[in-house]
């Protein structure tokens, strides 16, 4: 296993295939992210945004993974764009709830003393919105990406010329087990990097005004 590793980094396909990878999961999150995180202020602000849009967020929470990605790939193509997309969509009803909840959770008060002291509408949004919201987005970003690591590599199972999930697939099909444990170990090892690099330090600012437990 650990000579296909060294082999695979030698020859550059380690690291373009989890490049690629890595980028895949980068736009994927920032759609994902974007859009759920309006869409579920919106529902959580609106009644009638939430009325309208909770029976399409059920049936999204539970349409399979491998149904989306699947449906993608027949109406766009064994393209970029269809797999990025699956891979948002997968991730979306995650988000969009809990945004939804972290914004049913505001503090109504605050909004009034904002309306009282006439701040604008975009400081009342970053100085006292955003800050209750953090946790939650923060929430919403752990979850995702721990949901995107996964479908992600279907996604490229399936439709994709390249990344971890298509070699997988190879390694798969050739019973090539070192191959399979290489990329596999390699991406696992990329995923915990950026979870206690970049995901923990930034979970645990979003929630640094919140008082801790005895």
């Amino acid at each position: 296993m650990l000579a296909a590793i060294i082999g695979e980094a030698r020859s550059g396909a380690l690291f373009f295939n989890l490049g690629v990878t890595l980028g895949r999961v980068a736009i994927a999150f920032i759609l994902a992210m974007t859009l759920g995180g309006a869409i579920g202020y919106l529902m959580g602000r609106v009644r009638l945004a939430n009325r309208l849009g909770d029976p399409w967020l059920i049936l999204l929470l539970n349409l399979p993974a491998l149904v989306i990605i699947v449906l993608a790939y027949i109406w766009a193509g064994l393209t970029e764009v269809a797999a990025i997309a699956a891979i948002a969509i997968n991730k979306l009803p995650t988000a969009i709830v809990t945004l939804r909840e972290g914004t049913r959770a505001l503090d109504l008060a605050l909004d009034e003393m904002a309306t009282v002291f006439a701040i604008p509408r975009w400081r009342t949004f970053q100085h006292v919105i955003l800050p209750q919201l953090a946790p939650y987005i923060a929430a919403a970003m752990r979850s995702g990406l721990a949901l995107i690591w996964k479908i992600v590599l279907v996604a490229e199972l399936l439709g994709r010329p390249n990344g971890v999930g298509f070699e997988i697939g190879i390694a798969f099909q050739l019973f090539d087990i070192a191959l399979l444990l290489a990329y596999s170990l390699s991406f696992a090892a990329v995923v915990l990097v950026i979870e206690t690099l970049l995901v923990q330090p930034f979970e645990a600012r979003c929630a640094r005004w919140r008082p801790r437990a005895a």
